[in-house]
């Protein structure tokens, strides 16, 4: 049984990377196709047949006393008209079900039924959080600067009936879509906000995207930036530009302690001037740190020690009074 048409290949940009052999960020798309455990609904649609042909069979044998062409004619058409009627759809499935060809409900999860030859499932939507990758590949910034960049963008369908009235075919829909409003957002902005700012581009991809699909039924949940490639020419120049900041940042640092130390020596030679107590104290403890740090005696002249001797032959500084 087709589930969703619009899920029942792998994308091109996919087999475009097999067949080169490199890598695309599209690779990692929630797969169209079903897993084996998924099949669920068709297993059930199987064993709904075979139980309701043994039935009618059975009940057959039971008025007639004997199997013959019309009972197994009988219990393939009731059997068929059971599958057309039983339905069942997975937990994370809704299916949108067209009466006449016009909309009439949207069903799911669990059993429901429809009427053989006049209901329609037009589409089961899948409502887990999908995974679709997308990438710009020399699209050029606005200072004219190529670069590619990859980005994946996770959304959901939140309204079956819009995904199935409103667009063809949402997920390659939703695929276009974002590297078409990538493509614009990377175009107004220069390289410097493309690699420096990229949360902030996260978020007006979101908000783009999302202005587009919204009407689709579908919502986008984030988008994320998972490279940029910069051309390698580019890369040295902004390399070289990079240090020469850091290099300018550096000086303009050296200079402005060099000038905080200048105007703290000319306060304390402002200091020493007026006071020259203080002035001698400070020779002193320059000589102490020196015998200090070499282990050596000094040789004082007596003209340096005047200062410190007083009228008694002790060792105390003058206070000038």
């Amino acid at each position: 049984m087709n589930r969703n048409k619009n899920r029942s290949e792998q994308p091109q940009g996919s087999r475009r990377s097999e067949q080169q052999g490199a890598f695309r960020i599209e690779s990692y798309n929630s797969p169209k196709t079903r897993y084996a455990s998924e099949n669920a609904s068709t297993v059930f649609a199987a064993a709904l047949f075979v139980v309701a042909f043994l039935l009618v069979v059975a009940l057959w044998i039971a008025a007639v006393g004997e199997v013959d062409i019309f009972a197994i004619a009988v219990g393939v058409a009731v059997a068929t008209l059971a599958v057309f009627t039983i339905r069942i759809a997975n937990q994370w499935e809704k299916a949108v079900v067209l009466r006449f060809g016009k909309f009439n409900r949207v069903a799911g999860p669990g059993l429901f039924f429809t009427i053989p030859f006049v209901d329609h499932v037009a589409l089961w939507a899948d409502q887990r959080v999908m995974l679709t990758g997308f990438g710009a590949e020399e699209t050029l910034t606005s200072d004219l600067v190529p670069i590619n960049v990859d980005a994946a963008v996770f959304w959901m369908v939140w309204d079956a009936e819009k995904a199935c009235m409103e667009v063809e075919d949402y997920y390659d829909a939703i695929s276009l879509a974002a590297q078409t409003t990538l493509r614009d957002t990377i175009g107004r902005k220069s390289i410097t906000d493309v690699t420096t700012h990229r949360v902030r581009l996260d978020e007006e991809l979101k908000a783009a995207i999302e202005e587009k699909t919204e009407g689709w039924g579908v919502s986008v949940l984030s988008v994320e930036i998972r490279d940029i490639v910069i051309p390698k020419d580019l890369q040295t120049a902004m390399s070289a530009e990079a240090r020469a900041e850091r290099e300018r940042d550096a000086r303009m640092v050296l200079v402005e302690v060099e000038k905080d130390i200048a105007a703290m020596l000319h306060e304390a030679a402002d200091i020493y001037r007026e006071d020259d107590v203080a002035f001698n104290l400070r020779r002193m403890h320059l000589l102490n740190e020196s015998v200090k740090q070499t282990g050596s005696a000094v040789v004082v002249p007596s003209a340096y020690a005047e200062g410190f001797i007083d009228e008694d032959g002790g060792i105390t500084p003058k206070t000038g009074h």
